[in-house]
């Protein structure tokens, strides 16, 4: 237990040090040049929303992403574990395409 309390304190110490060098170090005036956007002046604020259909495409993503982040292991073991393993797999898969189905009838992956 007091391994992991030094263990915090020192990442809390850290952590104030980071803001403490970052403060001493920042410029004190507040710069009146807007960004540089190739001579023009930006459109919009730099963070304004993303359209919803975004929202949507990072879902999938996301579910491509856990596809590659358990078939990878699962690769490498699904000799040892026999046909089982190859069960659960498919029925991931089957999880995942009706994930996939669900955001193609929404329209996710229209772009006009």
């Amino acid at each position: 237990m007091g391994a992991v309390l030094g263990l915090v304190a020192l990442l809390a110490v850290g952590i104030a040090g980071v803001y403490a060098v970052a403060a001493h170090l920042a410029p004190r005036a507040v710069a009146e040049t807007g960004p540089f956007l190739s001579g023009a002046r930006p459109r919009e604020h730099a963070l304004s929303r993303f359209h919803v259909r975004w929202y949507t495409v990072t879902l999938v993503f996301l579910a491509f992403d856990m596809e590659m982040i358990f078939m990878y292991p699962w690769a490498v073991v699904v000799a040892e574990l026999g046909p089982m393993a190859v069960v659960e797999m498919f029925v991931f898969l089957g999880l995942l395409l009706v994930g996939v189905l669900y955001a193609w009838r929404e329209g996710a992956f229209r772009w006009a």
